[in-house]
């Protein structure tokens, strides 16, 4: 299993999360994002309701790499941050079936190549996958 139960909890629990790429003059781009994560590969998978036409996608089908980053606060007093941050190789797939009946058929997936995770379960974690 690539991410730790307390990985995949916290993920389950956040509705969304922040996608980074990078444009081909190499200005980064980021952008508030669902996700889907498959508990047994790792991978994520964003779709949108019309992914195929956003800047992030373009980015990703001309080979940006991505990370998406998921973090809230635990709690105000006192300050407790969470997150997780995935780094991975990032495809962008056309004509796929989305992830919910109104999103379009585009999807970018991101196959973890590093995770770091704070607040989760302990320490913080940084890990290659």
């Amino acid at each position: 299993m690539i991410f730790t139960q307390a990985e995949l909890d916290y993920l389950a629990s956040q509705p969304l999360g922040r996608l980074a790429t990078v444009a081909p003059d190499g200005r980064p781009q980021n952008n508030p994002v669902g996700f889907f994560v498959d508990a047994e590969s790792g991978v994520i998978t964003i779709g949108g309701q019309a992914l195929g036409t956003t800047r992030k996608f373009r980015n990703i089908q001309r080979g940006s790499a991505a990370s998406l980053v998921v973090d809230d606060l635990a709690s105000l007093d006192p300050w407790t941050t969470r997150g997780i941050e995935i780094r991975g190789e990032a495809v962008a797939l056309t004509d796929h079936e989305p992830p919910l009946p109104f999103m379009s058929r585009e999807v970018i997936k991101i196959i973890p190549t590093r995770i770091v995770s704070w607040g989760l379960d302990g320490p913080r974690a940084s890990r290659k996958v």
